[in-house]
C-alpha cells in the first residue's frame, strides 16, 4: 500500500491512496485526483504512475500526446525533478505544498506447490489453547521426579517463548518481520529441517476448502542446499486444510513409512520422515498455518515439538491480527480523510461501518441536485490579484461546504467559482429535498455575511445564484480507469444546473419537483416564469424561494453567471 500524505500552503492535511492501475494527477484544477489550490501550482501540474514495479512521479501531465511541463517544477527532497521513481519518505514539492511519500518495502517470497494426496493415520493433535493451558498448570505436594522436573523445564520453555514472541511482535506492524522471528524460533527450538509459513488471504471463519488461497510469506532450511530444495517443495494441502478446518495441530510420525503417506507423492519424494502442521487461530478466523518437516529417515519430531509449535503459531496469529487491524484502521483513515472533505460525518461512518450498504458502481435513486454560482466572479478575477482571488475563493468555499454537510449533503465537486451538492446521496432521508432548500438559504445567509466582511475590508462584495431540483439520477463511482469520482449523473443534473443558470445573484429557483418535495419547507414560493429546457417538450415549472425579508431584497443583484 502506498500512501501520499498531503499538506497544502494553507496548512490543510490529508492523504491519498495511490494504486498502481490508476494514474495519480496533481493541479490546481478541481478535476485533479489531488487538488492543490495555490497559484504556484499549476492547473495540470505533475503526475504519478506505476513503472517498472515502482512509482514514478512526472513534472507535467500528457496532452495531445506530448509532455507538457509544469512552471515551477516538482521538488523531491529539496532537488528539481523532471522524472523521478519514489522511495519510501521521500518529499515532494510542488508549490507551498508538501507531498510525503510512504511505501514500506515489501520482501520476496518462495512459490510453492500443493497436492490433495490423503494422509496417513499416524498423527497426534493438540490444540493451541491445550499448551498454553498446560504450560500455565504449576505441580504442587510431593518432591518432583525428574519426569515431572523435564516437565516442569518444558513448560517453562514454552512460556519463555511466549514472552520473547510477545515482546518482540507487540509493536511491529510487518508480517514479514512477524514470520521471520517466527520461523527463527522454531528452527532454535525444534530439530526442523525446513519451516514454512503459510498465509490466508482471505481470513475468516467460512469453509475451509480447496480454493482457500495460502501462500508462502517465510521460508527457513538447515542449510543451502536444502534452501534450493525447499524452492520447489510440495506442501500437503491435505494436512493444511484439516488444521485449518479442525483448528489443532498435527504431527504425523513416520511419514515415509506411514501405509497411507507412502502414497503422497510430495512427502516421498523429498524424503520427508515426520511433519508438523499448527494453524494460526485469532479471534477474527484462522489466518493460516506453520508447516515444519524433517529429512532425516532416523529423526522424529516429538509432542514436545508440537506444542512448542503450537504455540508459537498462537503469538504469531495474534500478531497477524495486530498486522490487519492496523492496516484497516490505516486504511479506514484515508476513506475517512478523503470522503470527509466531502460528505457529512455520519455519512462516513456510515460507509466505513457498514460499506455493504452502499451499492457502488452506479444505481439509479431520487436525489435533490444543487447548484451555486459565483455572479461575475470572472470579471472580478481579472481585475484582481491571483492571490487575493484564491484567498476569496478559499473563504467562500469553505463556508458553503460547512453549511452543506450540517444539513446532511454530500459535496460532489467545485466547479470553478461554483459548486454542485447531492442531498439523497449515497444516504437518502425523507428529508432531503426540504435539507437541500433549508441549506440553499443558509448559503445565501453566509453571503450576506461575508460581504460585510468584505465591505470592511476594502473588497468587493459578491453574489450567489442557487438552482435545485429533484428527481432520478445515476449516482455512484463513475469515471475512467485513470480516474474515478463518486457523482451523479443525468437529466436530473443538467435541469438543476440550468436552474442556476437562470438564477439572479442572491436568487434561488427550484422546480415544481423539488418544491413537492421539499413539502415541509417554511420557506414562501413565488412562481416564476417557465423555462424551456432543450429536450423536454413542456417547459419547466419555476419558483423561487423567497427568503429574504423585503427590506433585505434591495440586495439582490441581477448578475448573471461570470
Amino acid at each position: 500500500m502506498a500512501l501520499l500524505h498531503i499538506t497544502d500552503a494553507d496548512g490543510q492535511q490529508w492523504q491519498y491512496l495511490l494504486q498502481p492501475e490508476n494514474i495519480c494527477i496533481i493541479g490546481r484544477a478541481p478535476d485533479n485526483s489531488v487538488t492543490l489550490n495555490e497559484p504556484m501550482v499549476s492547473r495540470y501540474h505533475a503526475h504519478i504512475t506505476f513503472r517498472d514495479n515502482r512509482f514514478v512521479i512526472v513534472d507535467g501531465v500528457i496532452a495531445n500526446g506530448e509532455l507538457k511541463p509544469s512552471i515551477n517544477k516538482v521538488f523531491v527532497n529539496g532537488q528539481p525533478q523532471t522524472e523521478c521513481a519514489l522511495t519510501d519518505g521521500d518529499l515532494v514539492t510542488i508549490g507551498k505544498s508538501v507531498l510525503r511519500f510512504e511505501q514500506p518495502k515489501e520482501k520476496l517470497v518462495v512459490s510453492l506447490n500443493y497436492d490433495d494426496e490423503r494422509m496417513g493415520r499416524t498423527q497426534v493433535a493438540i490444540g493451541a489453547q491445550e499448551v498454553i493451558r498446560k504450560a500455565l498448570i504449576s505441580s504442587a505436594g510431593a518432591p518432583a521426579t525428574s519426569q515431572q522436573l523435564a516437565a516442569l523445564q518444558r513448560k517453562a520453555d514454552i512460556l519463555a517463548l511466549l514472552y520473547e514472541m510477545s515482546q518482540t511482535l507487540g509493536s511491529v506492524f510487518d508480517l514479514e518481520t512477524i514470520f521471520d522471528k517466527a520461523t527463527d524460533i522454531v528452527f532454535r527450538v525444534t530439530p526442523a529441517d525446513r519451516v514454512v509459513a503459510l498465509l490466508r488471504d482471505d481470513p475468516g471463519d467460512g469453509a475451509i476448502t480447496a480454493e482457500v488461497g495460502l501462500r508462502p510469506i517465510a521460508l527457513r532450511a538447515r542449510d543451502e542446499q536444502q534452501m534450493v530444495d525447499a524452492q520447489g517443495a510440495t506442501i500437503g494441502r491435505t494436512i493444511t486444510r484439516r488444521v485449518m478446518r479442525e483448528r489443532v495441530a498435527l504431527l504425523s510420525q513416520d511419514a515415509a513409512a506411514d501405509s497411507q503417506l507412502a502414497q503422497v507423492k510430495s512427502i516421498i519424494a523429498q524424503g520427508v520422515r515426520s511433519t508438523i502442521c499448527a494453524p494460526l487461530v485469532g479471534e477474527s478466523g484462522v489466518h493460516g498455518a506453520l508447516y515444519a518437516d524433517r529429512l532425516d529417515p532416523f529423526a522424529q519430531f516429538t509432542r514436545d515439538d508440537l506444542e512448542l509449535v503450537s504455540a508459537i503459531a498462537a503469538v504469531a496469529a495474534v500478531a497477524v491480527e495486530s498486522v490487519r487491524a492496523h492496516r484497516r484502521l490505516a486504511r479506514e483513515e484515508v476513506a475517512r480523510a478523503n470522503y470527509s472533505r466531502f460528505m457529512p460525518d455520519y455519512v462516513v461512518r456510515q460507509m466505513l461501518e457498514h460499506p455493504e450498504t452502499f451499492k457502488l458502481g452506479g444505481v439509479n435513486q431520487t436525489v435533490t441536485v444543487l447548484f451555486a454560482d459565483v455572479r461575475g466572479f470572472t470579471r472580478m478575477a481579472e481585475h484582481a490579484p491571483p492571490e487575493q482571488v484564491v484567498q476569496l475563493l478559499n473563504r467562500y468555499f469553505s463556508a458553503m461546504t460547512e453549511i452543506i454537510f450540517a444539513h446532511g449533503g454530500t459535496l460532489d465537486k467545485y466547479i470553478g467559482d461554483g459548486l454542485m451538492a447531492l442531498f439523497g446521496a449515497p444516504a437518502a432521508m425523507p428529508e432531503d429535498a426540504n435539507n437541500a432548500v433549508v441549506t440553499a438559504v443558509a448559503m445565501q445567509q453566509q453571503v450576506q455575511r461575508l460581504n460585510d466582511e468584505l465591505r470592511s475590508e476594502g473588497q468587493k462584495e459578491i453574489s450567489v445564484g442557487i438552482g435545485l431540483h429533484t428527481g432520478v439520477a445515476t449516482v455512484g463511482y463513475i469515471g475512467s480507469e485513470r480516474r474515478t469520482e463518486y457523482t451523479a449523473i443525468g437529466d436530473t443534473v443538467n435541469l438543476a444546473a440550468r436552474l442556476e443558470q437562470n438564477a439572479a445573484g442572491g436568487q434561488i429557483l427550484i422546480s415544481e419537483a423539488a418544491a413537492q418535495a421539499a413539502q415541509q419547507n417554511s420557506y414562501p414560493l413565488r412562481p416564476r416564469p417557465p423555462l424551456r429546457v432543450k429536450n423536454r417538450t413542456q417547459p419547466v415549472e419555476v419558483f423561487e424561494v423567497i427568503w429574504q425579508k423585503p427590506q433585505e431584497r434591495r440586495g439582490v443583484t441581477g448578475q448573471l453567471a461570470g
